[in-house]
Order: structure tokens, then sequence, then C-alpha cells
């Protein structure tokens, strides 16, 4: 494996380029888009994520010798194309809502301008990185708003794949996640790191009391330890009794949580650790954090669940030719009318509609009128502007990269949870908080 992300990709997309060369259509400007046609259902409202990822791969959407090679030994285009691609870099222009911004269906996430055979080899790491990062942090962001400020931490790297895990980790965090169990996700990212010991730890040891002992040895007693390996009222008071009352958290993996947690908080309390926390783990999601509002939980481990986006591991988004230049140099919409599956063709740009209190009241798409700023806002209507220039002319901008792009995402998200009405936040069936309207 090479350091290139070419090969992240289907072959259809490299066989449609080598048939555009062939005939001449290949380097005609076009406008592709990425956008979901329906939420999860349930889903009142997304939050776009992967976009800082997404551009690095696509810095990095170079064929080097290795891809090449194996392009021609395999023959999936032909020796010509295999040339083009040898000097392929991505020119063109993209615009899309910011990281961390909610979406709903129709919203137009993502506009790639350039020639045709240009854009369309993006398509699969578009669409594999907006798709499950989105996921994630869209079900994330659930979870944040029923935990009611508690932290509430990602610990899922053991239930899915080990890049995967990274990705997950990133975007809770710009879903308001407080940290994360994955030490690359941390180096990568920036992303605050937690973990202290497993099941595992207490059983090594002779005594449950001597795993508490060599833990507390080695961390101080503001570490959390691990109290329902076997009785999670001996635990506790063995925890109180190693650490002292300055005990820092006790983490409960198991039982009926509501009741569990309510006898620990009163335990602890006689022990006179009255500002021991309690976090809780125990395969979370959405449901079971705020069947635990009213519970005296301190902080929540959250891993299956957000990796697998609450039972929704893609977004559904598609990626569409939506317009292309004729010979005289004038854009042509062009959509897809299948059945279920209709686009709407044209350049867009899009805002949202904000009443007197700045709350969301409207998605506006406006159609063709193109994403980089030609359309005009009324300045009578509080209308905020959804899209930026993420890259321009091939290069990169550096604000949506690295830590920083993340950090940056992750404050968007937050203030953009501001603006949704408070029906968004509900977790019972229903549609879309506020409509996708074109004009």
């Amino acid at each position: 494996m090479t350091g290139s992300a070419a090969l992240f990709t289907d072959r259809y997309e490299l066989t449609m380029v080598d048939a555009a060369l062939l005939d001449g259509t290949a380097h005609r400007e076009s406008l592709f888009e990425a956008f979901a046609r329906r939420l999860p259902d349930g889903r009142r409202y997304g939050v776009v994520a992967g976009t800082g990822r997404l551009l690095e791969l696509v810095q990095r959407f170079r064929f080097e010798d290795a891809e090449l090679e194996w392009l021609r030994e395999h023959e999936v285009v032909r020796p010509a194309t295999i040339d083009w691609l040898a000097d392929y870099r991505f020119a063109g222009d993209i615009w899309g809502y910011r990281e961390g911004e909610a979406y709903f269906p129709g919203s137009p996430l993502l506009t790639i301008q350039a020639s045709f055979a240009e854009a369309v080899m993006l398509e699969t790491i578009v669409l594999s990185t907006l798709n499950y990062d989105s996921s994630v942090a869209s079900a994330a962001a659930r979870m944040v708003s029923v935990a009611l400020g508690r932290p509430i931490s990602e610990m899922g790297s053991r239930r899915t794949s080990e890049r995967a895990a990274i990705a997950a980790a990133r975007a809770a965090y710009i879903a308001g996640f407080d940290a994360t169990s994955n030490l690359e996700a941390g180096r990568t990212w920036g992303i605050p790191t937690m973990g202290t010991a497993a099941h595992a730890f207490t059983l090594l040891h002779d005594t449950e009391e001597a795993a508490f002992r060599a833990q507390v040895e080695a961390f101080g007693p503001k570490t959390t330890l691990l109290v329902d390996t076997y009785d999670i009222t001996r635990g506790v008071e063995l925890a109180v009794k190693v650490a002292g009352p300055e005990l820092g958290a006790v983490r409960i993996d198991s039982g009926d949580l509501p009741t569990v947690v309510a006898a620990v908080r009163e335990q602890l309390d006689a022990l006179g650790a009255v500002d021991t926390k309690i976090t809780v783990t125990s395969d979370l999601d959405e449901f079971t954090i705020a069947g635990l509002s009213g519970a005296p939980v301190d902080a929540y481990g959250v891993g299956t669940a957000v990796v697998t986006g609450s039972g929704f591991p893609a977004a559904g988004m598609v990626y569409k030719l939506v317009a292309r230049r004729d010979d005289a140099g004038e854009w042509i919409p062009v959509a897809k009318a299948s059945t279920q599956k209709a686009s709407v063709g044209g350049r867009k740009n899009a805002a949202r509609r904000l009443d007197a209190t700045r709350t969301a009241r409207e998605e506006l798409v406006f159609v063709g009128d193109g994403p980089d700023g030609e359309a005009e806002f009324d300045a009578g209507d509080r209308l905020r502007p959804l899209m930026v220039q993420l890259v321009a002319k091939g290069e990169v901008d550096p604000a949506f990269l690295g830590a920083a792009g993340t950090t940056a995402a992750r404050a968007h998200r937050a203030e953009v949870m501001q603006e949704l009405p408070i029906e968004a936040f509900r977790l019972g069936r229903g549609e879309p908080v506020i409509p996708t309207n074109y004009r």
C-alpha cells in the first residue's frame, strides 16, 4: 500500500474516463453535486462531517508507479488513459457546506467543478468519506443533545475497522463528543484521549483490591476505577478504601443502569466520596442515554452505537452530474429522472432562512446561481449563506485541514445547533425539522 488515495475508488470511475477520453467528452467542464435525497428514518437533521478528511484525500489522489503498474497489468484501461492518469492532479474548484453544518434532504453539500474526467474520478472517495463520517456525526449529535451537557466519550475502536475507527472518533468529536479512546485519532486530529483499565486488568491480579492498588499507584487517586468485574457494591467499597474519598471516578459497564447508578451514588456519598464521579458505558445509544437523564450519571462512554451511526452506517448521500457547459460555454442543467431517484439539475447556491429569534425555518436552494457567491440574497431576509469555497483551482484551503480544521468544525457544529428548532432534538420519529425549497 502506498500513500496514494487513487485506488480508493470504484473501477467504473476509470472506465468512464477511458471512454470519455476516447470520444472527446472527457474535458467538458462539468458540475457534480453530493447530496442526500432523504435522512435516515426518524432523523430530523443531519450533520456534515468528513470534509477535512476528504480534502486531504483529494491532495493524495495521485497515480504513482505502483498504482499505474497494477492498472496496466490488469488491463483496467487503455495505455493512453494510463498515461493521462499518470499526470492526474485535481485542478478544479470545490464548494460545500462547512464541516459541522446541519443538513437536510436536497442540501447541496458538496459541489465540484472541473472537467468531467477530473471530477468523476473523485466520486467514490467523496461518498465513502462523507457518507460514513456524516452518519457517525449525525448519530453522535443526537447523543450529545440528550446527554444534557454531561461529558461523553467515543470508545468504539473495537467495533469497526482500524481506519474507520479513526474517522469515527473525529466525526464524533465534531458532533460534540469530548474525547476518544483512539490514540491515532488523538495524534492525527488533536482530539483529547481517555482510558484507564478494562476488566482484564482486574482479572490479572489475585484480588480486586490488588488491581485497584496497582492502578492508583500508577495513576494517582484521581483515576477511574472499574467496579463491576465481580460485585458492584463490594467494588465501590474497595475503590474508596484504596483511593480514599478523593477517588476521581468509578466506571460501571453492566446491570440495570438507572437502578445501579442510583445505588452507587448513594453508596459513594455514604463513604464520603461525594465528589467521585460516575461514568457509565455498557452498549449506550441515544435512547439509553436519554433514559438516564434523571440518574446521577456524570459521564458517558459510547462504543458500537456511535461508530455504526446508531443503526445507519451510511448517510445515503449520492454524487450526481447536475450541469455541464455546452460548446458555446453556457451551463446546461442535467438531471436524472429515474423513479424515486430523480435529481434537480443546475448550478446551485444555498442559504438558511432564520426568523427573528434566529431559529432556522427553511433551507433555500437557489437553482441557476453558482456556488461561487453569484446568488443575490435579499437583504431584507434573514438568510445565512451555507456554501464556502474549499478548493480553488486545485489548491485546498488549509483552514479546513488537520487538527485546526477539526476544532473549527466542532465549534461550527455547536453554533449551528443553537439555530435549530427545539423539535430537532426529539428522538421520536419525525420529518426533517425544516423544509428544503428550491428557487
